[in-house]
């Protein structure tokens, strides 16, 4: 027997419906629909109408009628593309030692640095970090993101990245929050690796994909295409082997020096991250492929640094998402509303713009196409803001959480 619920009156649907993946989207743009109600079966969007008219349609479906009593403003769930909340440890001083003039290259001599997590994280067994997943997690769900990709990466082996890996499967299964789990094994080289870049990556790929595979731990691989980090002539060999084996591939690019999002776009990814550090040429291939250009403003406000230039990026006719990259050492605020509504003060966004970045274009970059707008069909992935208009969610950069979160139909937070 089918279960439905009516959810309604809602003051303001924002649907992102009939909007483009790439480009620029004006204000005006937006479908708003008023005093309506979402009927829900089985955990998706069964139909969207008036709220006083679904009430007498669904009366034969004997549907379960939540009746608001206030003014709501209702969005997608958000979708946070690109996080790392699997690891151990702070790296607080790392921040102390940043703000105070030390480079990063200072940080890690003194002991900083990725590799300070790396070492914090392989000290941490993989029941505890199911647990602080499970529990940064929650925290994105509270405010309203529904899907969370999760980064491996601070394992740099084999036996270590599946650490990582089987702890963040173990917690998709204890939190409401959908997880998309990423193999970043290619993340630096570890230190306590005996050999160069170019054989680690084919230990990684020749004895950790399989795994992978077998235990479906993860279908997408990325890696940080850096100077100091791999440069692309030693990745394209490993991405080619990913892709041969049937993962999705994504690139940490441009983030202090041109060259990934080249590689990106060479290597059909499905996006490409950061980009503080592309110019025009990279914005333009960017905008010619069917890569998503995916803003990290976190990385950003923890740096010190340059925002990815996302208003150019739209204006060339690119796909832009943006996500929070919650990570211990140059993103810890995990605030992806905030983090999203303060690059678009800076990179002068519509706020259309903003929302189409942390839903249906985010949902591109994790290749969902199931989730991001309110239409019938999709999951019943939702939030509710207690407000009567949808500028004051973003006038207010972050500060208005969502009263209620809805995730597969359900009221979860």
């Amino acid at each position: 027997m089918k279960n439905y619920k009516l959810i309604g009156p809602i003051t303001q649907l924002i649907s992102m419906d009939n909007l483009s993946i790439k480009g620029a989207i004006k204000d005006e743009d937006l479908e708003i629909k008023k005093d309506v109600g979402i009927l829900i079966e089985d955990g998706y969007i069964h139909n969207i109408d008036t709220f006083a008219d679904l009430k007498i349609k669904t009366k034969e479906l004997n549907a379960e009628i939540i009746e608001l009593q206030s003014d709501y403003v209702c969005t997608p769930g958000f979708i946070d593309a690109h996080t790392h909340i699997c690891f151990s440890g702070s790296r607080a001083r790392d921040y102390a030692m940043r703000n105070a003039g030390k480079s990063y290259l200072e940080i890690a001599a003194n002991g900083g640095g990725i590799w300070d997590t790396v070492t914090q994280t392989r000290k941490a067994n993989q029941e505890e970090l199911t647990q602080g997943v499970i529990e940064r997690a929650n925290a994105l769900l509270k405010k309203g993101i529904t899907t969370i990709e999760v980064k491996s990466g601070y394992g740099l082996s084999v036996d270590e990245e599946l650490k990582m890996l089987r702890a963040i499967k173990t917690a998709n299964t204890d939190t409401n929050a959908d997880l998309v789990s990423t193999c970043l094994a290619a993340h630096i080289l570890p230190k306590d690796f005996e050999g160069d870049h170019k054989a680690y990556l084919q230990n990684i790929s020749d004895t950790l994909f399989p795994i992978l595979k077998e235990e479906q731990l993860a279908s997408r691989v990325d890696a940080f295409v850096e100077q100091g980090a791999y440069e692309p002539e030693d990745i394209y060999p490993y991405f080619e082997k990913a892709k041969a084996m049937g993962f999705d591939i994504t690139v940490h690019a441009d983030q202090f020096s041109p060259g990934g999002s080249e590689v990106a776009v060479k290597m059909e990814a499905v996006s490409a991250d950061h980009l503080e550090a592309s110019s025009e040429q990279e914005i333009n291939i960017l905008a010619q492929s069917n890569v998503i250009s995916v803003a990290l403003p976190g990385a950003s406000i923890g740096l010190g640094c340059d925002f990815t230039p996302a208003r150019k990026i739209l204006d060339a006719g690119g796909a832009l998402a943006i996500a929070s990259d919650w990570n211990p050492g140059s993103a810890p605020m995990g605030d992806l509303l905030t983090q999203a509504c303060i690059l678009g003060t800076f990179q002068k966004l519509s706020n259309s713009e903003v929302l189409a970045g942390i839903t249906y274009r985010a949902a591109a970059a994790l290749r969902l196409e199931d989730r991001g707008r309110l239409v019938p069909g999709m999951l019943a992935d939702f939030n509710l803001f207690e407000t009567d208009h949808y500028n004051e969610i973003f006038y207010h950069q972050g500060k208005i959480v969502p009263s209620q979160v809805w995730k597969l139909g359900n009221l979860v937070s």
